[in-house]
């Protein structure tokens, strides 16, 4: 808030929160690529109390964009019990469960991988909240296509495509890992075209729920790209910490482009591939 206009902004969506707090992996977490960022940090977070008495009272005042919480948990219960407890909320929009973190020893991408846990975690979730339940996926999923099926036959109200794809590093003077966890999640501009590639695929298999394209946006040709290709909405994740005004500028670059070329509505641009 002390750099941007955050009511200029459509939506944001919040670190995963979970039921208790979590102090997350040790040392090192985080290393900056040529061309992206590798992370191991393992949803650290406040918790869910702290997220109710810290962070929500600050919400009360920001009135035009759009509040998305992001849920996370070791089981379904947990995080049924966070979306119930936060439902009281009006001031909360949506929530995200985030299904995809591979940096956790359980819970989130092995809830994601099970069909079974996934029916439940969605019909669960949409029995105490009335908010939209946005599932977030991972491109490390083996059946991908047919996990993104599953989340709109289960009756999920968006997916979020994607977290990180995993990779590694390792430290040629210790000839160790350098991450503790061994492997981390990448992202940033070097995975744009995968994930665009991915995004392209699950299109063709989800028809009748809006999708979040994300994944190495860095400007507005690749929010462009993602929208031609079907996005309902556009993330922007790692590329904040280079410029957080980042999504304010494509905002203006996005208007610039329909002015240019004589779109009066935005949305005609969606799926138009």
């Amino acid at each position: 808030m002390d750099l941007v206009d955050i009511e200029k902004i459509g939506g944001i969506t919040t670190k995963t929160i979970t039921m208790e707090e979590r102090l997350g992996n040790d040392l090192a977490r985080i290393l900056e690529t040529a061309s992206g960022l590798l992370n191991s940090i393992g949803l650290q977070n406040i918790g869910l109390k702290k997220f109710q008495g810290e962070v929500l009272e600050k919400w009360e005042n920001i009135k035009n964009v759009k509040m998305i919480v992001s849920v996370g948990g070791n089981s379904v219960d947990e995080y049924v019990e966070i979306c119930k407890e936060l439902d009281k909320s009006k001031r909360i929009d949506a929530f995200e469960l985030n299904i995809s973190c591979p940096n956790v020893k359980k819970g989130c991408i092995a809830i994601g991988q099970n069909t079974n846990l996934l029916k439940s975690l969605i019909e669960k979730s949409k029995n105490v909240t009335n908010k939209p339940i946005i599932i977030k996926i991972s491109p490390n999923f083996h059946n991908i296509c047919e996990i993104a099926k599953n989340i709109e036959i289960f009756g999920a109200d968006a997916i979020c495509m994607f977290n990180t794809f995993i990779g590694t590093k390792i430290d040629i003077t210790t000839k160790k890992f350098y991450f503790k966890n061994k492997i981390a999640g990448y992202s940033g501009p070097a995975i744009k075209p995968l994930a665009l590639k991915m995004f392209i695929d699950i299109k063709n298999y989800v028809k009748n729920i809006p999708i979040i394209g994300m994944g190495g946006i860095s400007n507005v040709e690749d929010a462009l790209e993602f929208m031609i290709a079907g996005a309902n909405l556009v993330g922007i994740g790692t590329m904040n910490f280079k410029n957080p005004r980042l999504c304010l500028d494509i905002i203006k670059d996005l208007e610039w482009y329909c002015e240019n070329n004589n779109i009066s509505e935005i949305s005609s641009l969606i799926n138009s591939l």
